[in-house]
């Protein structure tokens, strides 16, 4: 089982995937690859987002990765938050690097069997602080929600799931998706 959890920055991904680890220690956990890159960059733009995609999808290449594993955070999330930085006019970069990201998302997609979102609401009661790039989390969400709705993305094989709720309520639909899909 290779779960990708996905969303926009302080949606509660790395709580989730802490809490589903704990309960389930056969899963071998991918971090945010955000922790792998250089730290010097000190705001979001076109480059960071690029190689956190080709991290992101590269360490899902089933000769590189464990059978069961859950990743915080998939290309998908790149492809959108570069999506989402050219819709603000933030140079995303090229329309070449727009189309290629999209195809190594397509391509890293094609080895994961389940891809939870966590969109952003209400009754998630995650208050980001105001050093979040604000602008940029909302606008990445609404790329992020249009894409897995893109077969042309998504392919036809990954099971979507999109989960809300409290932290026990996630935690628990985690769990029903990844129990039901191998018990």
């Amino acid at each position: 089982m290779r779960i990708v959890v996905s969303g926009t920055h302080a949606s509660g991904k790395s709580t989730l995937v802490s809490d589903f680890a704990l309960r389930h220690p056969g899963f071998t956990v991918l971090p945010d690859p955000f922790d792998l890159v250089d730290e010097t960059w000190d705001r979001p733009n076109a480059a960071l987002f690029a190689a956190q995609l080709r991290i992101s999808a590269d360490r899902l290449d089933p000769d590189e990765s464990a059978e069961n594993l859950v990743a915080e955070r998939g290309p998908i999330d790149f492809l959108a938050y570069l999506v989402a930085l050219d819709g603000l006019a933030r140079a995303s970069g090229s329309r070449e690097l727009l189309e290629r990201s999209t195809e190594i998302t397509r391509e890293a997609l094609e080895h994961v069997d389940v891809l939870v979102i966590l969109p952003l609401t209400e009754i998630d009661g995650i208050q980001p602080g105001i050093d979040e790039h604000l602008e940029l989390r909302d606008a990445m969400n609404e790329v992020l929600l249009d894409l897995i709705g893109d077969i042309d993305v998504i392919g036809d094989h990954v099971k979507v799931v999109e989960i809300t709720g409290d932290r026990r309520q996630r935690l628990g639909a985690l769990e029903a998706v990844a129990v039901g899909a191998t018990g």
